[in-house]
């Protein structure tokens, strides 16, 4: 299929690592500050040839990437695919103090380390070089770390924590604390959003149907494809839960085109007040409600049909049985509910000191597809369907990293250089995580059989093909 393409002009905006809710992709800028030839030998007391050996280590030789140092030095080849450029010695001091991919994020979001040129291809080019492991390789290496930092004056306290940093506090997935991360990655200004994700205000993959499908068909294209497997098409003034309702878009759609009433819940104030806003201006008061509410606290409620659209990310493992269990009770029989998730083959927990866990998405976990089949099916549900929009989402991570690059300046204005390096890194790395299959979403349709084992589905995939 057809996919947009990167922008490959060189830059020099410092930009920092990242993978959306990326298991292998949050590991292609783990490597970042790494990476060389030994065109560095013999520079004598320089930056560069005080690094070598742990750039070496690293990421072998040769390495097919440029660094550059503070002190005019650089090793690799003078034509690479891009350039990490090293602006500081306090670089090596996040290192010290955090070594492996945490001292690494910190150096990015800090400005001590950036990178230009083919954003895409340089952290492929890492990820394939950097070690699967690289908080046990950073252990390892911590010695020629010290080494270098001595030699080159950099021993010191640790430097400061980015303020963009996010600890969270409390139990793992309790209300509260779910709040709290849900808030750090979502209320960070909708004007950033707006600015990103183009007028549908709409932050998950989208379904491109031809070769010159826009982002913004292309989200109304998965709108619709979301409420014609719930069959709201075939049922108007269906009630439907959409559960992390973002902004608003899918309930919008379903209530405009498909009479639908919609109750939408999401754990962002921002989101909330936003959503509002735009069901108010759309003329839909009367059929949507925008409630800030955790999905747990939904008990009276009944719906014919549920979507959730990008927020099972959140929920984690452990918690998945309830939270299918919930979404199971709150269905009437022959109600469905289409799950859209990002997944990973055997699961991957977004560790607590990686970039992603600490910058982009704290507490964010993705679930092998078959274990969400799994869970649906232990709940209750009758799964029905399965389907794969890989390929759909790198393309809509290019869409939103060209939209970011070409209002850069304003999206610095608007949440400041860290934040809008971390956002530009973390999307595309995670677009390369879907083009090599590291990453995958899935849409999983169920039902809630009726007794006697009705479930009210088409005889084919027809109504949504």
């Amino acid at each position: 299929m057809h996919t947009s393409t990167p922008s490959t002009q060189s830059t020099d905006r410092p930009a920092t690592p990242g993978s959306p809710g990326g298991a292998d992709a949050h590991r292609a800028v783990a490597g970042a500050p790494a990476g060389a030839r030994r065109d560095g030998a013999g520079q004598g007391g320089t930056a560069a040839a005080a690094l070598e050996p742990l750039i070496l280590a690293l990421l072998g030789d040769p390495v097919p990437a440029r660094f550059t140092f503070w002190d005019g030095s650089a090793l690799g080849p003078e034509v690479a695919v891009g350039t990490v450029r090293v602006h500081s010695p306090e670089a090596l001091r996040h290192l010290l103090w955090a070594p492996g991919e945490l001292g690494v994020a910190r150096a990015f979001v800090s400005g001590s380390l950036s990178v230009e040129g083919d954003l895409y291809g340089l952290l492929r080019v890492l990820h394939e070089a950097a070690p699967r492991d690289l908080r046990r390789m950073g252990m390892r290496a911590l010695p020629s770390v010290v080494a270098a930092a001595a030699r080159l004056g950099a021993l010191g306290p640790p430097p400061a924590v980015p303020a963009e940093e996010c600890r969270p506090a409390g139990r793992i997935h309790s209300v509260r604390r779910d709040a709290a991360v849900v808030s750090h990655h979502y209320d960070v200004g909708n004007d950033f959003y707006r600015l990103v994700l183009g007028p549908r205000m709409t932050y998950s993959c989208a379904r491109f149907t031809g070769a010159s499908t826009t982002l913004e068909e292309a989200q109304d294209a998965k709108h619709e494809l979301v409420c014609r497997k719930l069959g709201l098409d075939r049922r108007p003034g269906s009630r439907l839960l959409d559960v992390g309702c973002g902004w608003g878009s899918m309930a919008i759609h379903a209530a405009r085109h498909h009479g639908a009433n919609v109750v939408g819940v999401s754990l962002s104030r921002e989101q909330v007040d936003l959503a509002r806003r735009r069901v108010h201006e759309a003329g839909l008061d009367d059929r949507i409600e925008i409630r800030l509410q955790d999905y747990r606290d939904l008990h009276r409620d009944r719906f014919d049909a549920i979507s959730s659209i990008g927020m099972f990310e959140h929920v984690g493992s452990a918690r998945s049985a309830e939270y299918f269990e919930t979404l199971h009770r709150l269905l009437v029989p022959m109600g469905r509910l289409l799950n859209h998730a990002i997944s990973t083959p055997g699961g991957s927990r977004l560790g607590s000191r990686s970039f992603i866990g600490r910058y982009v998405f704290p507490d964010g976990e993705l679930v092998d597809v078959g274990q969400v089949v799994l869970g649906m099916q232990r709940a209750g549900f009758e799964v029905r369907d399965v389907e794969s929009l890989r390929e759909h989402y790198s393309r809509t991570l290019h869409a939103w990293v060209a939209n970011l690059e070409q209002h850069w300046d304003e999206a610095v204005r608007l949440v400041g250089r860290p934040r809008a390096d971390v956002w530009r890194l973390y999307m595309a790395a995670s677009a390369n995580g879907f083009d090599d299959g590291g990453l995958a979403i899935h849409q999983v349709l169920g039902v809630v059989p009726a007794p006697g084992g009705a479930s009210g589905m088409p005889p084919t995939r027809e109504a949504w093909s």
